[in-house]
C-alpha cells in the first residue's frame, strides 16, 4: 500500500490506525461516496477529496445552517479529508486525476454512468495505470442495470425501493425515513466492499471494480418485512410505530410524555403484565398469551396498554420498566439525544477547531478499536484547502506550474 507522505502523517497520532498508509482518490459528493470515504478516513486513510472549483461538493450550499460559511450538510459527512479543487472537464485537470490515481489505493466516484469515461477517467483505463486500485462506482441503479443512465436520489429510491411504502401511519400516505438512509446504506456497503476488496488484493495482488447501487442496498435493507413478502405472497402494510410481527412493540402515551417499549417475547409480556402495569389477567387471556395471538388480537390488546399507561407519567413507568429489565426508553428530540450522557460517554460528539468556523462540533464515529483506533477528526477541508499542498508534495508540480493552472482555472485559487 501506499505511504503517507510526511505532511499527513505528520499530524496524525501515534497510534496505528487500521487503514494507516491507505490512499484514496475521492470523486464523489453529496452523501453516499462521501460517508464512505469518511469512513475510510476514521479508520486512517489519506482521503484526497476532489471537488470542481466552482462550487465543490453540493452540499456546501445545503444551507441554511451554516457555520463559518460552511454547511451543516457538509460538514456531516466530510472530516479527516484533504480538498483539492480541479475542473477533471479539462484536460490538464485529467491529467492531475490520473497522476493521483497512478499511486492510489482506491477511487471512489459517483458520476452518471459514462461521464468519467467521457474524461478518460473510467475503470478500464485507470485500471492500466494502476492495476492495484480497488475502484468503486456507486451509482442509483448500478452500472449493470437498465436504468443505469437514471440519476440516483435518495429520495426517489426509498420510493421505488418499497421502504416509503412501509413507512407512515396506518391509514396515512407514504412517507420517507427522515434522514438519507438510502444513500447512508450505500456508503456502508461501499465501506465494506472496498475493505473486503483490500484484504483480497493482499492476496491475489490485484484491484477489482466495485459496483453499488442505491437501489440495491435499499431492497437489502428490508429485511424481514422483505422475507415476509416472498414468504407470503402478500404485500406489507404500514403499522405506524407499531411492529408488523411482534406486539406490543411501540409507542405509548403516558400523562405527561412518549415511551418507546419493545417487547420482543412472551416472557418479557408475562413481566410486563404482572411486574409493572398490574395487569396479570392479561397473561392468561388466550387472546394474548403468545405473541402471534397477540399481533392477531392487537386490536383489543393495545386500548388496554394504552389505557394504563396514560394514568401515570413517564419517569414513573420508565423507572418500573427498566427496574423490570424491559426494553423501554423515552422519545427524545435530537438536541435531547445529542446532549444524552451516554452518548457524551461513547464520545458520539466531537469538537474540533475548524479554519474559518472556530470550535466546532461535530458527530464522532461508531467506530471503537481496542488495538488499532480510529483517527481523532480533523475539520472538513475548505474547497481546495490543499491542493497546493498535494499537487506539489505528491505529484511535484513546481510553484510556475502551480501558478498557471490557477490562472487557467483549471485549479482553484489558494
Amino acid at each position: 500500500m501506499a505511504q503517507l507522505p510526511p505532511d499527513q502523517a505528520a499530524i496524525d497520532e501515534p497510534a496505528i490506525h487500521p487503514l494507516q498508509g491507505v490512499r484514496v482518490l475521492d470523486l464523489s459528493r453529496v452523501l453516499a461516496g462521501p460517508w464512505c470515504t469518511m469512513t475510510l478516513g476514521d479508520l486512517g486513510a489519506d482521503i484526497v477529496k476532489v471537488e470542481h472549483p466552482e462550487g465543490g461538493d453540493d452540499t456546501r450550499g445545503w444551507a441554511p445552517p451554516s457555520i463559518g460559511g460552511e454547511s451543516a450538510y457538509f460538514i456531516c459527512a466530510n472530516r479527516n479529508k484533504r480538498s483539492v479543487a480541479v475542473d477533471i472537464s479539462r484536460p490538464e485537470g485529467q491529467e492531475i486525476i490520473r497522476r493521483l490515481a497512478l499511486d492510489s489505493d482506491v477511487l471512489v466516484e459517483n458520476f452518471r454512468a459514462g461521464a468519467l469515461g467521457r474524461y478518460g477517467l473510467d475503470y478500464e483505463r485507470i485500471r492500466e495505470l494502476n492495476p492495484r486500485i480497488i475502484y468503486c462506482s456507486i451509482s442509483g441503479y448500478g452500472r449493470s442495470s437498465p436504468m443505469a443512465d437514471r440519476p440516483g436520489y435518495d429520495f426517489v429510491i426509498q420510493a421505488e425501493g418499497g421502504l416509503m411504502s412501509i413507512t407512515g401511519e396506518v391509514d396515512g400516505p407514504p412517507m420517507k425515513v427522515g434522514v438519507a438512509v438510502a444513500d447512508l446504506f450505500s456508503g456502508m456497503n461501499a465501506t465494506q466492499a472496498i475493505l473486503a476488496a483490500l484484504i483480497a488484493r493482499g492476496r491475489t495482488g490485484r484491484g477489482q471494480h466495485i459496483d453499488i447501487a442505491l437501489i440495491d442496498g435499499q431492497i437489502a435493507m428490508l429485511a424481514n418485512v422483505a422475507s415476509a413478502c416472498l414468504v407470503s405472497g402478500k404485500r406489507p402494510g404500514r403499522y405506524g410505530n407499531a411492529h408488523a410481527t411482534t406486539v406490543p412493540y411501540q409507542i405509548f402515551e403516558t400523562s405527561d410524555a412518549d415511551i418507546a417499549l419493545a417487547i420482543g417475547n412472551d416472557r418479557q409480556f408475562a413481566i410486563l403484565c404482572r411486574a409493572v402495569l398490574g395487569l396479570p389477567e392479561l397473561v392468561e387471556d388466550e387472546r394474548f398469551r403468545t405473541n402471534s395471538a397477540r399481533v392477531r388480537n392487537r386490536g383489543e390488546l393495545l386500548p388496554v396498554l394504552q389505557a394504563r399507561f396514560k394514568e401515570g407519567r413517564r419517569a414513573s413507568w420508565l423507572q418500573k420498566l427498566l427496574a423490570a429489565g424491559l426494553p423501554a426508553g423515552s422519545v427524545r428530540g435530537v438536541d435531547e439525544a445529542l446532549a444524552a450522557p451516554e452518548v457524551a460517554a461513547r464520545g458520539m460528539v466531537e469538537e474540533i477547531d475548524h479554519p474559518t468556523a472556530g470550535r466546532i462540533r461535530l458527530i464522532g464515529s461508531p467506530l471503537k478499536l481496542s488495538d488499532t483506533p480510529i483517527r481523532k477528526p480533523s475539520a472538513p477541508p475548505l474547497l481546495g484547502q490543499h491542493t497546493r499542498e498535494i499537487l506539489r508534495g505528491r505529484l511535484d508540480y513546481s510553484d510556475e506550474v502551480l501558478e498557471a493552472l490557477e490562472e487557467a482555472g483549471i485549479i482553484a485559487p489558494s
